[in-house]
């Protein structure tokens, strides 16, 4: 049986009933179903309909913008953080923070202003939590184009309540090193791919990150090193050794540009995998106007959202969306309800005015 959702409800209440329906990757299916079955029982003046584990839903009221709101439906696998409780106003548990408190402030937008001031697009998606192919945004960007399309996207990812505008770009790459096995007992006959990493290893330790400043957003690139593996047996000198690193980069530079500053840094090496940033995308009037509704002053986002997806489709994109982005994917995650009903009342201000 499908779970009922009140999505004209506190979004504070409809954040808690998400989250009690489990939804990690590829396991959407029921919260995708409630999610649908509300919209098109409690929100008739919307156009809804279903793409695998995604509900879309929007008005076509003939105003002269549109703004798309996207937000993920699923969650990282469960970690001892089910069911949802509460402690002094605040919600713990999966999803909480990434990111069923926006997604419940999405809903209930999406119910309860039926006369905005511009065209709204709501997109609840799929896969967003595993690898790029996989993500809903892809199937959704190949056969429903035209969903994705706007003068302003709002990517309802936990932002603290705060505009962060655009992302970072991300760079995972590979480094070699070769060496020639021998017996450990006479080793001077060998080379050790291991200690041959002492180079990429060193240029890491002394490596100076670009702070970027890029309207009026700080972005703060890095260069970690997240894999090492080599070795053979106990008693044997390696002839491999693989050091994955990973490149954080402002939205300044395209992924060739990054590739190009990490090949200068580490010289022969192989890109694994990679996506680009968004420059913040402030200037639009539409940009401007959810500013002046949110308050405060934009900051850049670090890390990497869908916000790149818009972007990279011409589309001025920001995060916005309740919660604090460093407690995602942890046990720990919790949100404030001050927060929750926070971005739902800046939001409403902002597709209102």
């Amino acid at each position: 049986m499908t779970v009922a959702l009140d999505i004209t409800a506190d979004p504070v209440e409809l954040t808690a009933a998400l989250v009690d329906v489990p939804s990690v990757s590829r396991e959407e299916a029921e919260l995708a179903d409630a999610v649908e079955s509300a919209l098109r029982r409690q929100a008739p003046h919307l156009e809804t309909i279903r793409s695998g584990n995604a509900v879309l839903a929007r008005t076509s009221l003939g105003r002269p913008s549109r703004v798309v709101f996207a937000g993920h439906l699923d969650t990282v696998p469960v970690n001892q953080n089910l069911p949802l409780h509460r402690t002094d106003g605040v919600l713990h548990g999966l999803g909480t923070v990434d990111m069923k408190g926006g997604v419940a402030v999405m809903l209930h937008l999406a119910a309860t202003v039926t006369d905005p001031s511009h065209d709204l697009t709501f997109v609840f998606y799929d896969c967003e939590e595993i690898d790029f192919a996989s993500n809903g945004l892809t199937r959704i960007e190949r056969e429903l184009r035209d969903w994705m399309t706007g003068d302003l996207a709002i990517v309802c990812e936990p932002s603290n309540a705060v505009v962060e505008a655009g992302c970072q770009g991300t760079m995972r790459v590979e480094i070699r090193a070769k060496g020639v096995r021998a017996h450990t007992a006479r080793g001077w006959m060998g080379e050790n791919a291991i200690h041959a990493l002492e180079r990429p290893l060193r240029a890491l330790a002394e490596y100076h990150p670009r702070t970027v400043e890029i309207d009026g957003c700080l972005y703060r690139e890095g260069l970690q090193a997240v894999s090492v593996s080599g070795g053979v047996a106990g008693n044997v000198v390696p002839d491999e050794a693989v050091l994955v690193v990973n490149h954080r980069f402002a939205p300044d530079r395209s992924p060739a540009e990054a590739e190009a500053h990490l090949r200068e840094v580490f010289g022969d090496l192989t890109v694994l995998d990679y996506a680009a940033g968004a420059l913040p995308g402030l200037a639009t009037p539409a940009a401007q106007r959810m500013v002046e509704a949110a308050g405060g002053t934009p900051v850049a986002k670090l890390g990497w959202t869908d916000v790149s997806r818009f972007a990279a489709l011409g589309i001025p994109a920001i995060n916005f969306g309740p919660g604090d982005p460093t407690l995602a994917h942890t046990q720990q995650e919790n949100v404030r309800e001050s927060e929750i009903r926070r971005c739902a009342q800046v939001l409403t201000r902002f597709v209102s005015a």
